[in-house]
């Protein structure tokens, strides 16, 4: 059998961190090779260049488009996905796979799956049916790429039934987990020496690790919600909260933010660092460090990371704002709006609350299914390829009454 041929597309940081394990899993399978797609803002400097990271990581790179954000606007954001599209047309017209795997809900995922559903390629979509319902163009995104993509991987099983509920044939629908978990659960991250060696860290000191995103659908509010996060950091600082802030997305209003960050950092507070991009190897270990009881280390912002992976290492989150409104998470988080007194009193139940500190260590991951990244490679694998799987049903026939359709 010839082993088949999977084009993994990814965009942004925190999309590739989630990817890792399944190329690695995908690259052991003796049935399966995989052709690396890298665009949006791995190849933006702006943004950390994050494609170092993934050389770093050993991975090859069969195609780098580009997708230029021009500016911060949704008007942008548009131009970006037109262009999005036909670059990673000709991309996947080079590669020819046999498959595309596309993860989430970003605008530059979205044009990977325009781009290869119009091709008849058969496109795998990981981590549909999710939720977030707090004014993000996420929610539409994702579930535009689930109706147009052709397998279903999802992280949770309210997320799978939501995707049954959109009246896509069962078959196509497996609930794996959240794929990061594997490289978590295998302690591929920095080590405490290495985290505190490099962001100079003093472990008997509190840890605040900060991402804060811009809402799309309120990107000319980016300033105003992102003020009262950047004072609570100063005044958490003041009091030797060592804080570690780093870079938004590259979504309409993330400049904005990225202005007010570079502003703080000019103040050059001693207890405060700033980072276009930790990188998962980092970003990861400075989480894990709240795997040891006494350390007191917090995840605070609106980063989907915040939900999804601090549960495997039981660390307190302080989610900031609407932009993760309804998504799946443990009892580890606590949500505050965008005031100044709400995160105080958040962060501060978050470091010292000795009864929530308690829950973080005993409470359910929601994500935790195990082994995910190899029960896709096996799905890649073993799905049929045919014309069955391209031409989609919908198995919500309705039924006609009184010349009302329902």
């Amino acid at each position: 059998m010839t082993p088949r041929k999977v084009a993994i597309f990814t965009g942004n940081r925190a999309e590739y961190g989630l990817q890792l394990p399944i190329i690695r899993a995908v690259d052991n399978h003796p049935d399966l090779f995989y052709s690396l797609i890298v665009s949006g803002a791995h190849l933006d400097p702006q943004f950390g260049c994050t494609l170092d990271e993934i050389k770093s990581d050993g991975v090859f790179i069969d195609a780098q488009v580009s997708i230029d954000l021009t500016i911060d606007t949704p008007y942008a954001t548009s131009q970006a996905i037109g262009s999005g599209i036909i670059g990673l047309s000709n991309a996947l017209a080079d590669i020819k796979p046999d498959m595309l795997v596309v993860y989430a809900d970003r605008f530059e995922g979205f044009a990977a799956v325009v781009a290869a559903s119009q091709m008849n390629i058969p496109t795998v979509h990981i981590e549909g049916g999710d939720l977030t319902e707090g004014g993000a163009h996420d929610d539409s995104i994702r579930h535009a790429m689930t109706k147009l993509s052709h397998l279903h991987l999802t992280t949770n099983q309210q997320a799978t039934n939501r995707i049954l509920a959109m009246g896509e044939e069962p078959w196509r629908v497996h609930t794996v987990g959240l794929p990061a978990g594997d490289l978590i659960a295998q302690k591929c991250y920095a080590s405490a020496t290495e985290v505190c060696e490099t962001l100079s860290l003093e472990l008997s000191r509190p840890v605040l690790l900060f991402t804060q995103h811009s809402v799309s659908t309120e990107y000319d509010r980016s300033t105003s919600q992102i003020t009262p996060s950047l004072e609570a950091i100063i005044a958490l600082a003041d009091l030797g909260v060592q804080c570690i802030l780093t870079f938004p997305n590259n979504d309409a209003g993330g400049l904005q933010i990225v202005r007010e960050l570079e502003k703080l950092r000019e103040r050059q507070h001693p207890n405060i660092q700033l980072h276009r991009s930790l990188g998962r190897h980092l970003y990861h270990g400075v989480l894990a460090l709240a795997l040891t009881s006494n350390h007191r280390i917090v995840c605070v912002g609106n980063s989907s990371s915040g939900l999804k992976e601090t549960p495997f290492f039981m660390c307190p989150t302080v989610n900031i704002g609407t932009r993760q409104k309804g998504r799946l998470c443990g009892d580890n988080v606590l949500h505050c709006d965008y005031q100044l007194e709400a995160i105080l009193s958040a962060v501060n139940n978050a470091l010292y609350n000795a009864e929530f500190r308690a829950l973080c260590r005993t409470s359910s991951n929601p994500y935790g299914i195990g082994n995910t990244a190899s029960r896709i490679a096996d799905i890649l694998a073993h799905t049929k390829l045919d014309e069955n799987l391209i031409k989609k049903r919908m198995t919500l026939k309705g039924s006609a009454s009184n010349g009302w359709y329902q």
